[in-house]
């Protein structure tokens, strides 16, 4: 735990030191008179993926295979008893998000099952008001207290079959949702929708987020697990058992839910239950890697793969310190294995979006202050050119001035032409790309689905709805190409005709979010893929997945719009700086010279306040530099490579 601790706080401290020296450098540039709205958009971005930065790790497993008590004994041992309720049986009724948000004190948010009856996703609910929410004061300070608070978790509550039906919860054709009846007929669901633990344990104040699952029955009916929590979890610790092996639910929450790829493991848990005083202890390890062979060769992964550990060994160990328990529990092999393959991983994605935003930041600034040192070069060689030279020669180089002036300002009323295209398509994205446009598809699918009986019309349904907001990006997507293509030729056109210090325009790509339609679209035929024949309670489900799909799409063009707008906004700002520049530039220049024609005698003094100029930018080039390696340094190796290859 010791390790697992050392290194979140490592991550933790380099994400402290890249937002200081990135403050820093801020600092810097404003006093610097370097600053921009393109850079101010840029830094706050950096600053806000770094403050916003969380790393989330979800257990996912079918009841009573110790999940809890494995998330006992890796996070919780410190406390010197369980924290999450652990029993024979099942213990987690609904999905449950451990994490620390300063904004709200300790304390556990509990959102009702009745909740499940309403058009909304779970995701919708984390922004509605606290009413909606039942909460309770977690006591910190009391490990009992903090027990029993965690044990309303799992509280149930017995309803009639059109009450579970109706919340999704039960298909009497369905085997796997069927649940067991009372003598009144009623059956036993989880009181609670979903439940957010809030409380400032060390490792999810540093930005660790805990995901702990129900069984299969919860993840199929519960779309936030499956289009949301689970996908986007960094890491998926899949917990099987070595007592029962892999069974067939197993198999399907592996093939259906999680899947073999980047940050998922499996923990065949339980390991405890072979050992045996009649054997050896070879006989008992060999069992064991033959237990690690069969699941790796039925879910299709590595052995490397597969941890066979004991939580509940673990977890005794650590609080009894119990050095040779605990290591014999392989559970320092499993924490091992998810620092290493964790954190740097997730290290390097967040690199990797920070050098989308510094590179470009650091090559502007480069180039802003590099055209100031050449037109302050170019004025100092022009007023060393007068030397010497009598009124006719100066009237001469006042009229080339004052022609260079005037063809500058003929391309500003070109690029005010400029203007007037780029407003207009800018409308033409949102036309498109508006969330009013997309409400109405989603009314209108929903009444395509409330009106079919058939399997075929709710598909095609669903399947038009993906159709339309693919094609809805695309369509904004050209139109932020052709912005993107008109303003790289004005770049061009004021960089050769006017010596401007301008690189290529802000890119900008709606790919990411016609991708992300696509990975909803994907989890959704995931799911639904097989159904051949409409039951009822498949109706229920497949309309509630529905629900989640807007929810999760109406966030992605929630986003994307944001994302365009604020490019919108800046896109067109590095011209218009440069511009305004160098439209200052030309008539200090035109003054200089005026006044040098004026009064010959002042030459020596505007030649000593250029050099001056001059030796000043060379300084403030030197402190940039500093600055930026500052940076750099701060981000690690890695990036310097990265900025090199970019």
């Amino acid at each position: 735990m010791s390790n697992l601790i050392q290194e979140f706080q490592e991550y933790s401290d380099w994400r402290t030191a890249v937002a200081n020296a990135l403050t820093r450098y801020q600092t810097w540039i404003v006093g610097a008179n370097l600053e921009d709205s393109v850079s101010d958009q840029r830094i706050a971005r950096a600053l806000q993926r770094l403050a916003d930065d969380k790393l989330s790790i979800a257990f996912i497993a079918e009841f009573s295979r110790g999940k809890s008590e494995l998330i006992n004994a890796i996070f919780f041992a410190a406390y010197g008893q369980r924290i999450l309720p652990s029993s024979a049986g099942r213990t987690t009724m609904c999905p449950t998000e451990l994490l620390y948000d300063a904004s709200f004190p300790s304390c556990i948010r509990l959102l009702p099952i009745e909740t499940r009856a309403d058009m909304q996703a779970t995701s919708d609910y984390k922004a509605a008001p606290p009413h909606v929410w039942t909460v309770l004061p977690l006591d910190i300070s009391s490990v009992d207290g903090m027990l029993e608070a965690f044990k309303q978790v799992s509280l149930t509550k017995w309803v009639s079959v059109e009450e579970a039906t109706l919340y999704g919860l039960y298909d009497e054709c369905d085997p796997d949702t069927v649940l067991a009846r009372d003598a009144q007929g009623r059956v036993q669901i989880s009181q609670w929708r979903h439940a957010i633990v809030n409380f400032p344990h060390p490792l999810l104040k540093q930005g660790l987020v805990i995901i702990d699952t129900p069984g299969l029955n919860a993840i199929g009916t519960e779309p936030e697990l499956t289009l949301n929590l689970i996908p986007n979890a960094h890491a998926v610790l899949f917990v099987l058992a070595a007592d029962t092996g892999v069974t067939k639910s197993d198999i399907d929450i592996w093939r259906h839910h999680i899947g073999n790829g980047a940050g998922r493991m499996v923990v065949l848990n339980k390991i405890d239950s072979m050992w045996d005083a009649l054997r050896s202890e070879e006989e008992i390890e060999r069992q064991i890697a033959e237990q690690v062979a069969t699941v790796a060769r039925t879910l299709g992964v590595l052995p490397a793969q597969v941890y066979p550990v004991s939580a509940q060994k673990g977890l005794v160990g650590k609080i009894n310190v119990e050095p040779a328990l605990l290591e014999k529990s392989r559970l320092p092999a499993l924490e091992n294995a998810l620092v290493q393959g964790l954190i740097p991983a997730k290290r390097d994605i967040v690199c990797a979006q920070l050098i989308a935003d510094i590179n470009p930041l650091m090559l502007t600034k480069q180039a802003n202050l590099a055209a100031r040192m050449r037109n302050t070069l170019d004025q100092l060689q022009e007023l060393k050119s007068l030397r010497g030279k009598n009124k006719k020669i100066i009237s001469y180089m006042i009229k080339r001035v004052d022609i260079e002036k005037k063809e500058f300002n003929q391309s500003l009323l070109k690029l005010q032409g400029t203007r007037t295209v780029f407003a207009r398509l800018s409308f033409g994205v949102f036309e498109t790309l508006g969330m009013g446009m997309l409400k109405e598809e989603i009314r209108l699918t929903r009444m395509a689905m409330e009106t079919s009986k058939f399997t075929v019309g709710f598909r095609s349904a669903v399947k038009n709805f993906f159709d339309q907001a693919q094609a809805n990006l695309t369509d904004s997507g050209k139109k932020t190409d052709e912005i993107a293509e008109m303003m790289s030729v004005m770049y061009r056109k004021f960089s050769t005709e006017h010596g401007l210090a301008l690189t290529t325009p802000m890119p900008f790509s709606l790919d990411k979010y016609r991708e992300e339609i696509s990975l909803i679209e994907a989890a959704y035929r995931r799911q639904f893929g097989a159904i051949t024949l409409l039951r009822t309670g498949q109706a229920v489900l497949m309309e509630r997945f529905f629900d989640a799909i807007a929810s999760r799409v109406r966030m992605s063009f929630l986003q994307a719009n944001r994302d365009v707008d604020a490019w919108l906004k800046v896109v067109m700002a590095p011209l218009e700086e440069q511009c305004r520049v160098h439209k200052l530039q030309l008539k200090q220049r035109l003054e200089a010279i005026e006044r040098v024609h004026e009064a010959v005698g002042s030459l020596e003094e505007k030649i000593a306040s250029m050099e001056h100029l001059y030796a000043a930018l060379e300084a403030q080039k030197d402190m940039l530099n500093i600055h930026e390696e500052a940076l750099i340094a701060a981000l690690g190796p890695k990036l310097a490579l990265l900025r090199v290859a970019a």
